[in-house]
């Protein structure tokens, strides 16, 4: 019985190592691929629990996101024979799933070592040959990150399709130190200049700010000056449309008195009209006679008078002098008739 018991236990010892040697888990965001006898098999397993075949059958786990690999201490020589270290350079790249077996089956599970990372050695020196120190590390560093990236993609594409390259993050080459501190120096100079440049500008923005605050005021008096000489101009506007009205008011009132005093004289005329008849007119003859104390006859005024009292006696005289304004009256009588 404890031999049999013992043989029980050692059967399930070696059954339970079985188990634990063919059941293997796979994570999320990978794909297990399994390799028998050295081959690769072609259905690669979906992440979760799986068993396969110890001793015979070995399984990869192959990332299908985002992953980031890293190319360190990457050599490189200038086409002036200066030798540079990339200390880092990071390429963040995505393994399509359905890609998966041809990328493995032709590069190995390891595929990243092929296609990456040697890429990144071989296209970085060819960068650096063609360029000086100061083009690699100054000039042109900011465009190594998207050369690379454009260098590896056209590569994948044709060799590994389904393998994108997402971003390249290359880190600031380590160069020798006496160059280094040229550089440094040049920085400095670099960063005089600017300041000077700065200072400069900054002058020539304070005289372009006097400059427009002067031509602000001009404006500004000017517009003042404008606006005081349309004031006075609608002033004198003001007065001569005021003239205008006075004397046009003026002229209404003398023309209402011209026009008063017309129709007037035209009344009176018309009046003096009707009022001028024959009759009144022998009327006023007659009484303009009567009130004459003089009149005289004849062609000729005469000049002087004579006193009667000298030539006719003082009886006569008197007489002569009764009878006279009879006489006189009558021949005034006969002239008024012969008219």
């Amino acid at each position: 019985m404890t031999h049999a018991g013992a043989v029980v236990a050692a059967v399930a010892g070696v059954v339970a190592f079985f188990l634990y040697s063919s059941i293997h888990r796979i994570e999320e965001g990978h794909l297990g691929v399994y390799y028998r006898g050295g081959a690769l098999l072609i259905s690669p397993s979906s992440p979760g629990y799986h068993i396969m075949i110890p001793f015979i059958t070995s399984f990869r786990s192959v990332q299908t996101t985002l992953q980031t690999d890293e190319v360190k201490n990457v050599p490189c020589g200038t086409s002036g024979g200066v030798m540079i270290y990339f200390d880092r350079i990071e390429v963040v790249n995505m393994l399509a799933p359905s890609a998966v077996y041809d990328i493995v089956k032709n590069y190995t599970a390891d595929y990243d070592k092929a296609l990456i990372f040697n890429k990144i050695h071989h296209e970085l020196n060819q960068f650096c040959s063609v360029h000086t120190l100061q083009e690699v590390y100054i000039e042109l560093f900011d465009q190594i990150d998207e050369n690379l990236k454009l260098a590896l993609q056209k590569d994948l594409n044709v060799m590994a399709p389904g393998l994108t390259v997402q971003a390249v993050r290359v880190t600031k080459p380590k160069i020798p130190e006496a160059i280094r501190r040229n550089f440094e120096l040049m920085e400095g100079e670099k960063t005089k200049l600017l300041i000077s440049a700065q200072r400069q500008k900054v002058v020539e923005k304070e005289a372009e700010t006097e400059r427009k605050r002067a031509i602000i005021e001009a404006e500004k008096f000017a517009q003042v000056a404008s606006i005081q000489f349309q004031q006075k101009v609608m002033e004198k506007e003001t007065e001569k449309k005021i003239s205008e009205i006075e004397d046009s008011a003026f002229l209404a009132r003398e023309k209402a008195r011209a026009d008063a005093e017309f129709y007037t004289a035209q009344r009176v005329s018309e009046a003096n009209q009707v009022k001028l008849s024959p009759e009144y007119l022998q009327l006023m003859r007659y009484q303009a006679i009567a009130s004459n104390s003089k009149i005289y006859f004849g062609k000729d005024i005469p000049k002087m008078f004579m006193d009667l009292s000298h030539f006719v006696p003082s009886g006569k005289a008197s007489e002569e002098v009764n009878v006279w304004p009879n006489k006189v009256r009558e021949k005034a009588s006969e002239a008024v008739d012969g008219l």
